[in-house]
């Protein structure tokens, strides 16, 4: 019988980020750590085999039970250093079959959607899977109208929709990865929510993420695990 392929999740993390320093471990709602949110999706979804941080702080606030910490060499923290090399060295020190690499600054993220994105790839045939936001509005490209005719004011539902990766989650193959790539050649979009696709990069992303959370958190929903899960 044929061993089934290995699923490990990772999250690249360092804490030297520029424009929100230390926003991986930023007490989200005044005191959960960032990156648990994103860990305890992964901890629930059934596609993957084992849930790793990847960083080079070992010093983390309380890392969640079930979560594996692999050191990232510090040179891989430099604003010079490029998502590939992260990916080639966390690799190198985890060997697996099937990546899924998420991003603890992509907090909103659910295990259904999660799992979505590794089963195209480890159940449906595609090489490579992402997470994606639908586009369906008025775009504009060097000063012009870019996706209708001001003359002619479509509807914005009949408006042709476009796909934005979230930069949330990627999943990829070690082949894919072996060429230098995050998405190979037969990827699949994995369209997920607007609360799901938000992703913390500044501190107005901060304010609107942490303002979401507390919402939601305060409104009881915390009883249901993901305190997004409702919606």
């Amino acid at each position: 019988m044929k061993r089934a392929r290995r699923v490990v999740a990772f999250i690249p993390m360092k804490m030297s980020n520029e424009r929100l320093p230390g926003k991986n471990d930023k007490l989200i709602g005044g005191d959960t750590p960032l990156y648990h949110l994103i860990t305890s999706s992964l901890l629930k979804t059934e596609s993957v085999d084992e849930v790793f941080i990847y960083c080079s702080e070992p010093a983390l606030s309380d890392l969640p039970e079930g979560v594996t910490y692999v050191q990232r060499p510090r040179d891989l923290d430099l604003s010079t250093t490029s998502i590939t090399e992260v990916m080639d060295s966390f690799a190198a020190d985890v060997p697996s079959d099937i990546y899924l690499m998420a991003h603890a600054t992509a907090p909103f993220l659910s295990p259904e959607s999660l799992d979505r994105i590794v089963r195209a790839v480890l159940h449906e045939g595609h090489d490579s899977a992402l997470a994606v936001s639908v586009l369906q509005d008025f775009l504009w490209k060097s000063g012009k109208p870019f996706n209708y005719d001001t003359t002619h004011i479509p509807r914005t539902q009949d408006l042709e929709q476009f796909l934005s990766e979230t930069t949330g989650a990627y999943a990829y193959t070690a082949d894919v990865l072996s060429r230098g790539r995050r998405v190979g050649d037969n990827p699949a979009p994995i369209p997920v929510s607007k609360l799901e696709a938000i992703d913390i990069n500044d501190e107005e992303d901060w304010v609107i993420a942490d303002a979401i959370y507390r919402h939601l958190w305060n409104s009881g929903s915390q009883s249901l695990g993901n305190p997004l899960r409702r919606l």
